[in-house]
């Protein structure tokens, strides 16, 4: 088997690690980006003051669109930015990488190389956007999403710190966190797997399992906000390069149509491929190690995961139709359904919605 492993991101992981931003900042003239949620706090205030030479730019929503990281990267290049702190979830993080590239339409991107480098401090335990070099934007006038890739996209430091979570909601906590396990699992079974991110992923699966509830039950509770914290990051390298799979796929058009929120749009439909995955040896082999039974076991503990920690099981409310069907099944043809290890047709995936309608 060969491989290749590549990590450039300096990674800060504890609590209170947020104090050492300026050193990483260094003095240069920074941008920081944030949500807000963080301007109404007036937390964003007290960093900039901390940071010195700051502006800000806090017009980011969740699953940011293509004109907002349009007005950013004007930012950047009328403020002589050379320094981008990103301070907020996967929304932000992406918003920041994309940003930093400097170019006037986010839809025009080609090759283009960042022009400014980003320090990534997520706010939430499920993106891992921190440690790879991906950035997924909306283009809401099209209805669709634009997954960018570029080396230049990976964060020049990821600074973890698992404090900045104790504060939120279980919904929030709910759907970041079951993005973990999707990258985690999906990062394992990729055609693209390697040594090195498969261990990655073992252990952050097995976090997710222990932690995501208590997590969810008491957001007070600091071992699994930590440990959570200490998963995402996990699976973030476990799948930046091997990348995702038949879940994630099928979540771009769920989130761009209907609006279901990132990470429930990919665990909704990981213990269905689970189980069709059943056919592919590592599959098994990652389920036996997690001394699970079989394949429906490790399935059927997702699928409770989903229900303990209030999340979609089904999308019986949408009513779909036929004609929805059969969008989210072209919608669903993504590059990263390619990387699954079981071959997903039209008719897997018809299976898959009629399902989910269902329930």
């Amino acid at each position: 088997m060969n491989w290749f492993y590549e990590q450039p991101v300096k990674i800060i992981f504890g609590n209170n690690s947020i104090n050492k931003l300026p050193e990483t900042v260094n003095g240069r003239k920074t941008l920081l980006v944030t949500s807000p949620h963080f301007t109404k706090s007036g937390f964003t205030d007290k960093l900039s003051k901390k940071l010195g030479n700051c502006r800000v730019f806090d017009k980011v929503s969740p699953n940011p669109d293509a004109e907002e990281v349009n007005l950013c990267a004007k930012e950047v290049r009328g403020g002589k930015i050379e320094c981008i702190a990103a301070l907020g979830g996967g929304s932000v993080i992406d918003l920041a990488k994309a940003a930093s590239l400097g170019i006037e339409d986010i839809r025009k991107y080609t090759a283009e190389k960042s022009k400014v480098s980003v320090i990534a401090i997520p706010t939430t335990a499920g993106t891992g956007s921190e440690v790879t070099n991906v950035a997924v934007i909306s283009d809401r006038k099209k209805g669709s999403k634009m997954p960018l890739v570029s080396d230049s996209f990976y964060p020049e430091y990821a600074i973890i710190d698992p404090s900045l979570t104790y504060s939120l909601p279980p919904r929030v906590t709910a759907v970041s966190g079951i993005d973990v396990l999707c990258h985690a699992v999906e990062g394992y079974w990729s055609k693209n797997h390697q040594p090195i991110c498969d261990s990655m992923a073992f252990q952050a699966i097995k976090l997710v399992f222990d932690y995501l509830p208590r997590a969810y039950k008491n957001g007070n509770d600091t071992e699994a906000r930590e440990k959570m914290a200490e998963a995402s990051l996990m699976a973030g390298l476990a799948f930046s390069q091997p990348k995702t799979t038949a879940s994630h796929a099928c979540s771009f058009p769920l989130t761009s149509i209907y609006g279901i929120p990132h990470g429930e749009a990919c665990g909704l439909t990981l213990d269905f491929f689970t189980r069709i995955n059943e056919k592919d040896p590592r599959t098994r082999s990652l389920i036996m190690a997690l001394e699970f039974t079989d394949v429906n076991t490790f399935a059927d503990k997702i699928f409770d995961l989903k229900q303990k920690i209030g999340l979609r099981t089904g999308l019986k409310d949408l009513n779909l139709s036929k004609e929805n069907i059969n969008e989210l099944i072209q919608k669903s043809k993504h590059p990263n359904l390619l990387n699954n290890p079981v071959e997903i047709t039209d008719e897997i995936l018809l299976k898959l919605y009629n399902k989910l309608k269902e329930r």
